[in-house]
Formats: structure tokens, C-alpha cells, sequence
């Protein structure tokens, strides 16, 4: 019986006409390979909106494996997160104008979710084919951070066989041609991403190697 893998991207926000996270999904749609399915999602950078979007798309594909991607400006590599936090200070507002600022998502909620996803051994995937990778521990405190926790919230009250997670991605150069900032081509992302969703559908277990920082 195959696997089906739900891979998440968000529409543009503050201020750019492109994000890759949805470029990426966009061209990972519908990819089967071996007896792994990749079925993509557009979200919308809206708080709330964002996760009611994604518990439809679970409700509606039945994945085994959920990966949320976004766009996180200024980073260098590839990111998968390890950890999600209960709590949205939102530095600019979302698509939608909404920038709550300490608000917990889920009064009832833990402090914070841990990823389901082996993030250390696709990292190591994702190096050993040239993609520039690391483990990431802070998701921040916008969407991206939001929607992760509400997916494992989601996860962790209606559907613990699913395992889920979140990564993180640089600008595409598009985006950069009139600033010094960072970024990964668009093929680099997408095969990036390919080699995560693959890893996260046929392992349970993480590697355990050196992942962590010091600040």
C-alpha cells in the first residue's frame, strides 16, 4: 500500500509577489515515486485561516506524513524544525491585516509540540545530495510557527497515526536582486524538499548525530 505525503506552501506576504514555498509545492504536486505520493496544498498567511485550510487538506487527502513549508528570509539553508511554540507575536501583520502580539494559540494547548519527522536524517539526506541543510530551532513567532503548532495540535487530538513537521526555506534570487540576502535556487528547494518528504515517509527513527547550536 503506498504513502501519501500532504506538502503545504504559503501564498506571498509582506510585501513580496513570490513565495517559494509555494512555487515548490506547486511543482512536487502530484509526484509519485516508488510507492510515495506527494499531494500539495496552498495555504493562505493568515493565522487562523492557515490551519483551517490544512485540517481540511488532511481531512480530505488522508496523508501519512504532513510537511508545512515556509519562507523564511535571510536564511541560508534549507531548515527543518524541531520545535513549535504555543504563542503568535507577530513582528508585521498577516495577509489579512491580523498581528496579535503574546497570544497563545490554543489557550489549552502544551507550551510546545515537537515534530514527528526524523529532521536530523533529512538533513543528512538533503547534504549528501549537495542541498544545503540544518536542523532549525526556532520556528518564530508568525504564521509559519503558527500553522506548525496547529497541525500537530491537530495531529496530536484527531489523527496521531499522521506524522508532521514543518521546514523552513531562503529566498529564491528573484527575490534578492536588490538586497545582499541569501538565497537557494528554486531547483535546489524543490529537490530539497523531495528528498524530505521521501525520508519522512519511509523512516520513523532519526539519526543521531550533531545537529544542535549554541546560540
Amino acid at each position: 500500500m503506498g504513502k501519501k505525503v500532504l506538502i503545504t506552501g504559503f501564498d506571498p506576504f509582506g510585501g513580496e509577489k513570490v513565495n517559494p514555498a509555494l512555487e515548490a509545492v506547486k511543482q512536487l504536486d502530484g509526484m509519485v515515486m516508488d510507492d510515495i505520493e506527494i499531494v500539495a496544498q496552498e495555504v493562505p498567511t493568515i493565522f487562523h485561516e492557515s490551519i483551517k485550510v490544512v485540517i481540511n487538506a488532511i481531512e480530505l487527502y488522508k496523508p501519512d506524513v504532513i510537511i508545512c513549508i515556509g519562507q523564511a528570509g535571510g536564511r541560508t539553508q534549507v531548515t527543518p524544525e524541531r520545535v513549535a511554540i504555543n504563542i503568535d507575536d507577530a513582528r508585521i501583520p498577516d495577509n489579512q491585516g491580523n498581528q496579535p502580539i503574546d497570544e497563545p494559540i490554543y489557550e489549552d494547548g502544551p507550551v510546545a509540540y515537537w515534530t514527528t519527522l526524523p529532521v536530523k536524517l533529512m538533513v543528512h539526506e538533503m547534504k549528501k545530495a549537495a542541498i544545503p541543510a540544518s536542523v532549525s530551532n526556532s520556528a518564530g513567532t508568525f504564521v509559519c510557527n503558527h500553522l506548525f503548532y496547529g497541525t500537530m495540535h491537530y495531529i496530536e487530538k484527531n489523527a496521531p497515526h499522521i506524522r508532521g513537521g514543518f521546514i523552513h526555506i531562503p529566498f529564491i534570487p528573484e527575490q534578492t536582486t536588490k538586497t545582499n540576502a541569501p538565497s537557494l535556487s528554486l531547483d535546489e528547494i524543490v529537490n530539497g524538499i523531495r528528498i524530505a518528504a521521501v525520508v519522512a515517509a519511509n523512516e520513523k527513527e532519526d539519526i543521531r548525530e550533531i545537529g544542535g547550536t549554541t546560540h
